[in-house]
């Protein structure tokens, strides 16, 4: 007979997912380092790659990612500069708003991508090593089963919010 979940069971199970989060994160930081990519930037290059139609190519304004990333324009700006000087990004003039102007991932950005990938593949791959295929499963529909309910319960997002990396 299980003990039915109480508030301290929740705030705990809370607790736990956000060290592991941290501790995903900052291993995942250390070992994106030597590539000289950050993890701001790595968010930039997963946001751009996962936009509608970026696979072919297609470009995206630089406030769509400021907007998808939730940051600030300028801030979206100094994300951009760096990757661009990093050649994963090239910016081009906008066909239809002069005054705007739209990002492309380069081959570059494109490699970038797959060892950010890779690199996230293996933290994880270790951080969950100790737990069982069949746990791992469990957990992961858990932790999707109360994401969509509590989505459920939200005022409807902006759709620049949807393709968001989370």
């Amino acid at each position: 007979m299980t003990t039915p979940p109480t508030a301290d069971t929740a705030a705990e199970l809370a607790d736990a997912l956000t060290r592991a989060m941290k501790r995903i994160r900052r291993q995942t930081m250390q070992r994106l380092e030597p590539y000289g990519i950050t993890p701001g930037q790595a968010r930039a290059l997963r946001t751009l790659a996962h936009a509608p139609g970026c696979e072919g190519r297609e470009t995206m304004r630089l406030s769509e990612l400021a907007d998808r990333l939730h940051i600030a324009p300028r801030s979206a700006t100094t994300v951009v500069d760096a990757l661009e000087e990093a050649g994963l990004v090239t910016r081009t003039p906008d066909p239809t708003d002069r005054r705007a102007v739209r990002l492309v991932l380069t081959d570059a950005g494109w490699a970038a991508l797959e060892r950010i990938g890779q690199v996230r593949h293996e933290v994880a791959q270790e951080y969950f090593a100790p737990v069982s295929p069949a746990e791992q499963t469990a957990l992961l529909q858990a932790l999707r089963g109360a994401e969509s309910a509590y989505e459920a319960r939200l005022p409807p997002r902006r759709p620049a919010d949807e393709d968001a990396p989370r």
